[in-house]
């Protein structure tokens, strides 16, 4: 797994634990290096560590063991306000009593910078926001989608080098989330910050980082880019934790390199690409994402594993057609296809093969 730590990473966890009450580990072992300039997202189920990792990398939280470094130096013993670092919530924690421009000021202040200088970078921090009109304006004259820009602005105004954010776009709706999202990943590469992100929105994640790493009690379950996180996960937890997953469970066969052979547990046998599994007689999920999945005979690959199935139920989504169908006795196996002329709409009851190559079927830890 590549989560080890390197020594040259801009930030670095370096066997680092959490526990609350001295016994049980909130985070086990968690080693991470972030580079310079990377936009790094934690993500994971509620209680799996990330939000522990992202507060001890800021300071409200204590290491009990390990140290983490920031661009070489240690600042397990650094409290929050001296590391330098800008933060951003989901409850943006902008001042009430204070004007926009006067919440931007307020940590400039704080680093004693003088007036003239204070308001130029204020001017511009929102103007990178597309917020210059409303330096006068107080919190609550601004709408959800506009606090979150100056939460935003507020963490860039004295231009720190790491920006920490925690579910900050979990209050706006879906349209503006998304705006959100590409704004602050613009941002975030053009001022060249290095950002690490919390969500366990896997959407979220997919689409705004460089790498994504995926958590699970108290540990990273994978640490890689968006894509291969996606097309190839490394056990069970990630397929079904980012994006939706097809998977029938039985015992390996045959073990032949790069391809094995699993008997389904009704009794069909097919091809797979062993991850996590090591020897024959060993139970394995078998995974498969459903847009993976063809029952169009045209479009067949001569080379698809082909299995006999049911379907269950036809769902119209606009852009694409969600099929659920009963398949080796699960009843949950859902296909997606594209909405185009050509496609073959499918009725409740009807019986079909649907088939896929055996590099997109992979036999991972029961």
């Amino acid at each position: 797994m590549a989560d080890a730590a390197s020594n040259d990473g801009f930030v670095v966890f370096d066997r680092v634990q959490k526990s609350y009450d001295g016994v049980n580990l909130v985070v086990k072992d968690l080693n991470l290096s972030i580079a310079q300039g990377e936009f790094l997202t934690m993500l994971g189920p509620s209680g799996s560590g990330k939000t522990t990792c992202l507060m001890m990398l800021a300071g409200f939280e204590t290491a009990t063991h390990g140290d983490i470094r920031l661009d070489g130096r240690p600042i397990n013993n650094i409290p929050p306000h001296k590391r330098g670092i800008g933060m951003v919530f989901q409850n943006y924690a902008l001042f009430p009593h204070m004007t926009v421009a006067e919440n931007l000021a307020f940590p400039l202040e704080v680093r004693k910078l003088g007036k003239s200088e204070r308001e130029a970078k204020v001017k511009r921090a929102l103007e990178m926001v597309q917020m210059g009109e409303f330096g006068g304006r107080r919190p609550a004259q601004l709408s959800g989608g506009q606090q979150q820009r100056i939460a935003l602005a507020r963490a860039l105004v004295f231009e720190p080098e790491l920006v920490l954010m925690d579910e900050p776009l979990g209050a706006l709706d879906k349209q503006l989330r998304e705006h959100m999202q590409f704004e602050i990943t613009r941002l975030a590469h053009e001022l060249g910050i290095t950002t690490v992100y919390v969500t366990h929105d896997q959407t979220e994640a997919l689409t705004m980082s460089d790498n994504v790493a995926v958590f699970d009690d108290g540990r990273i379950q994978q640490l890689a880019p968006p894509a291969q996180l996606y097309e190839k996960p490394e056990n069970s937890f990630v397929a079904q934790f980012i994006g939706e997953n097809n998977t029938l469970e039985g015992v390996v066969t045959e073990l032949n390199g790069d391809t094995c052979v699993v008997r389904l547990d009704d009794g069909e046998e097919l091809d797979a690409t062993p991850v996590n599994v090591s020897k024959v007689g060993e139970r394995t999920k078998v995974s498969i994402r459903p847009e993976r999945v063809e029952f169009n005979k045209d479009r067949l690959h001569a080379d698809a594993h082909l299995l006999k199935a049911e379907v269950m139920e036809f769902i119209y989504m606009g852009d694409v057609f969600r099929t659920r169908l009963r398949v080796a006795g699960n009843d949950e196996f859902i296909i997606k296809s594209r909405n185009a002329p050509d496609q073959v709409r499918l009725e409740p009851g009807s019986q079909i093969e649907i088939g896929w190559l055996p590099q997109d079927c992979r036999a991972l830890d029961a």
